[in-house]
């Protein structure tokens, strides 16, 4: 979205750019057909190409790097977990007048998983716990960090302080400001990650979990992959969970006091955000975000 006085600059993506990229650059498939999908994320615009692919456009100057990074990391991590995951099959150039690289992966099955499905299951808890276990146990041979790969890198909690303290005196007439003041206090002082760096989803949310059948089959959006504190993907605990379905993913994944509180610390800060940016213009969101920042209250 446009500030007040400053153009939008993002590129205008239509069908028929799709088109234009996929057939001159993968002419293996100009033959099959293209269809938006819709709604699509915040960060990409999806086309469905045939039955087997999909097409990802950025949407705007922060998600440019992710068709590079999930092309060069999820054919590696996709052998290692338990839930399908998108594996990119090829990366496009920019062309046409679109500027940046975008991609092609394999097509993942499935619906948005729901609250309303899967909030009290302990069995869906335990799935995605075993989920996150396994992402964190991967060790390839090269093994990055955090110093030698800036694109694995997460943010911090202490980095998004004044915009979270600023979120919650916005909000304090909707939702306890201090009980979000004493959330986010004790988050920031809680010990930091002691341990070897281990990979993280980085955006592990409902949004970004798919089930077929009733059961949950896969992950998706793997833009904020990184090594480092995995404290940021138990974000999920408060989007998609109750606190019985809490209880039984906290002790599969065996989770310590120390990092839950900053996980609790990144679904306030998550839901905060996202509540200010889009709960005024978008009622969904507004029901998300209220529930998850709810939920870390609770605990």
């Amino acid at each position: 979205m446009a500030t007040s006085g400053i153009p939008d600059t993002r590129p205008t993506i239509t069908a028929a750019l799709a088109r234009r990229l996929v057939d001159t650059q993968f002419p293996q498939w100009a033959e099959l057909p293209l269809k938006l999908l819709d709604p699509a994320g915040s960060d990409h615009v999806i086309y469905r190409l045939g039955e087997q692919l999909s097409v990802r456009l950025p949407r705007h100057a922060g998600a440019i790097g992710q068709a590079a990074k999930e092309y060069e990391w999820l054919p590696r991590l996709a052998p290692h977990l338990p839930l399908a995951i998108p594996v990119p099959v090829g990366v496009g150039e920019p062309d046409f007048g679109y500027p940046w690289r975008w991609a092609v992966s394999r097509w993942l099955e499935g619906e948005v998983a729901t609250v309303e499905a899967l909030a009290h299951s302990s069995a869906a808890a335990v799935q995605l716990a075993e989920f996150l276990a396994a992402l964190q146990q991967y060790r390839p041979d090269d093994v990055p960090t955090p110093e030698t790969r800036d694109d694995l890198t997460g943010q911090s909690l202490k980095s998004r302080d004044q915009a979270t303290r600023a979120d919650i005196a916005e909000v304090g007439d909707v939702f306890d400001a201090t009980a979000m003041t004493d959330l986010w206090d004790t988050a920031l002082d809680a010990p930091a990650w002691d341990r070897p760096p281990v990979w993280f989803h980085g955006d592990f949310h409902t949004g970004n979990l798919l089930t077929l059948g009733g059961r949950l089959n896969a992950v998706i959006d793997f833009g904020g992959l990184g090594i480092g504190d995995p404290a940021c993907d138990l974000t999920i605990a408060y989007t998609l969970m109750s606190a019985g379905s809490r209880a039984a993913f906290r002790a599969a994944l065996g989770v310590d006091d120390a990092t839950w509180a900053r996980g609790r610390g990144w679904a306030l800060t998550t839901g905060l955000n996202a509540y200010t940016s889009y709960a005024a213009v978008n009622p969904r969101i507004a029901a998300q975000t209220t529930r998850q920042i709810t939920e870390a209250l609770i605990g």
